[in-house]
């Protein structure tokens, strides 16, 4: 069986004939709105992306939630995260930052403090920026650049290391009280848990009996809120998001339609192609040569 691999940087023949700066494939810098026709599918890459956006509005997907970036903001997509670029505006500017997993692990952060500016993220794709904490984010942008550029240097990487740890304990505080703000209704915090369920459990569970049960509701309590809360039933939001990670397995992966029936739990690849024609109203096949 071959083995699975998910593109690291489908995007790259956009950039070759850009300049960026760059540690191998671990630590990317661009500066312009190069990605515009990139990502016209779901996409699933093995990255952090922080997208600083400087001017215009950019719109899409991560995951399920749809984003409206109107500069000044930061966006921010972890790796298992799907990203989906909607459109950029024409007076849209951008400085894009690509981290990989290794990069993040050699940060060595501490692990709560990590952890509680993770979910603060997590929880705000799209985080507003204030003059002050654009002009730190602009700083940091430039002095990465300015020193992974000198590539004999052969402290590159303990330099990006070091100012990004900076970086993320000078922002930590600024992230971690978006989380105190806009509290939710307890309605659209159920949604939030049901979501977040159906996120973690998609591949096993596809019937709404096992998430009203995971949130002590019965299964038409939990639709009831979840269709007047969110404009979507709970059916819905789980078919929507079963056929986003097949989109996004489809298009960025050498993975057979048959290995990611499989790794959806479908009974067979003749059931997973009929349940992905019946939301999308194509074959997989005719999706991923489309």
């Amino acid at each position: 069986m071959a083995e699975k691999y998910i593109l690291p940087f489908n995007w790259r023949p956009e950039l070759d004939n850009l300049q960026i700066e760059n540690i191998k494939d671990d630590f990317i810098l661009l500066e312009k709105p190069v990605i515009k026709l990139a990502f016209h599918h779901p996409f699933k890459v093995d990255v952090t992306t922080a997208v600083i956006c400087l001017k215009g509005t950019m719109k899409g997907y991560v995951n399920t939630d749809y984003y409206v970036a109107n500069a000044p903001c930061l966006l921010i997509v972890f790796p298992e995260q799907i990203l989906q670029y909607e459109s950029f505006s024409e007076d849209f500017s951008g400085l894009f930052i690509v981290m990989s997993r290794r990069f993040l692990n050699d940060l060595s952060l501490n692990a709560q403090e990590s952890f509680t500016t993770w979910l603060s993220v997590k929880k705000n794709a799209c985080i507003p920026l204030d003059e002050r904490s654009l002009n730190a984010m602009i700083n940091y942008f430039n002095m990465m650049k300015e020193s992974i550029k000198i590539k004999e240097n052969p402290y590159r990487m303990q330099i990006a290391i070091n100012l990004t740890r900076a970086f993320f304990y000078g922002a930590g505080y600024y992230f971690h009280n978006l989380s105190k703000t806009g509290k939710k209704t307890h309605n659209e915090e159920l949604v939030e848990k049901f979501l977040n369920l159906v996120h973690t459990h998609h591949a096993e569970q596809r019937g709404l009996e096992f998430y009203a049960d995971k949130l002590c509701l019965t299964p038409k309590h939990i639709s009831k809120i979840i269709k007047e809360t969110s404009g979507k039933s709970a059916n819905e939001w789980i078919d929507e998001y079963v056929v986003l990670v097949a989109k996004a397995l489809l298009k960025s992966t050498n993975m057979t339609i048959q290995q990611i029936s499989d790794e959806l739990n479908f009974p067979s690849q003749s059931f997973f192609g009929k349940y992905f024609k019946r939301i999308l109203g194509i074959s997989p096949r005719d999706y991923r040569n489309g």
